[in-house]
């Protein structure tokens, strides 16, 4: 479970780059950030993991504050960037050895690694080569079979689907509907306002460091979301007042 209140980060400028943000994401649920650059998604991720402190506010990870409880937290979530970073000289298989251990889950033999492999669809041919040959796509997977070998409760993604061609993003959001159905909270900033229909659960929209509105996927076509999105990218930014979400 990932859980926000009232989390604003300040560096210093007149617009907070977050500002009183208030969300829960329970177990199973893909939520999705939607907004232009500058709208806070990156700076909530940011605070989740515990990169930065905020100004104000708690984020919590399983119900532990991420800044009292660092190291907890970081054990109960998994982070996908728009660029997974691996050793290039090294092979997949190689690379999810080194990372699970770095997680203290280091009793996996080799079979169980591959078998990782197969569960986020990397074949056992493309982990034994290295990683430097991998397509974008192939690397995304492998950080999700990082995040499956850490048994990660949380999960959190930077833009994970940007530059990936249709099929591959079509296989991430399998893989992120798979999690979901294994109990993974996540929560994925993107632009992708399809993928975010597709694999989400619910949707947040932000600007200028506030949640502007939520909505369940289940309720909205891709039409809904479009027009949504556009109408609050053109309306003013609100003045705290609770958040309702919208039931289209």
């Amino acid at each position: 479970m990932l859980e926000a209140i009232d989390l604003t980060k300040n560096y210093g400028t007149p617009v907070p780059s977050l500002d009183q943000l208030n969300l829960r994401i329970e177990p199973g649920e893909v939520f999705c950030l939607l907004g232009p650059n500058g709208a806070g998604k990156t700076t909530t991720i940011s605070l989740f993991l515990g990169f930065s402190a905020p100004t104000a506010g708690i984020a919590r990870i399983g119900s532990l504050d991420v800044q009292t409880h660092p190291l907890e937290t970081k054990r109960l979530v998994a982070y996908i960037p728009e660029q997974v970073m691996l050793y290039r000289n090294l092979t997949g298989l190689e690379n999810l050895e080194y990372f699970s251990a770095l997680a203290g889950q280091d009793r996996y033999g080799k079979e169980e690694l591959l078998g990782f492999f197969d569960g986020v669809g990397l074949s056992r041919e493309a982990a034994l080569r290295r990683v430097g040959t991998y397509s974008k796509g192939m690397r995304q997977k492998v950080g999700i079979a990082m995040a499956v070998a850490k048994r990660a409760t949380a999960l959190l993604l930077d833009e994970p689907t940007s530059g990936l061609d249709p099929k591959a993003s079509n296989e991430f959001s399998q893989l992120l509907l798979r999690l979901s159905g294994a109990g993974v909270a996540v929560l994925m900033a993107t632009h992708d306002l399809f993928r975010a229909k597709e694999a989400g659960t619910r949707v947040g929209i932000m600007k200028a460091g506030r949640l502007l509105t939520t909505a369940r996927t289940a309720d909205l076509t891709h039409a809904d979301l479009e027009r949504l999105y556009l109408e609050s990218m053109a309306a003013g930014i609100p003045d705290g007042s609770p958040l309702e979400e919208v039931a289209l």
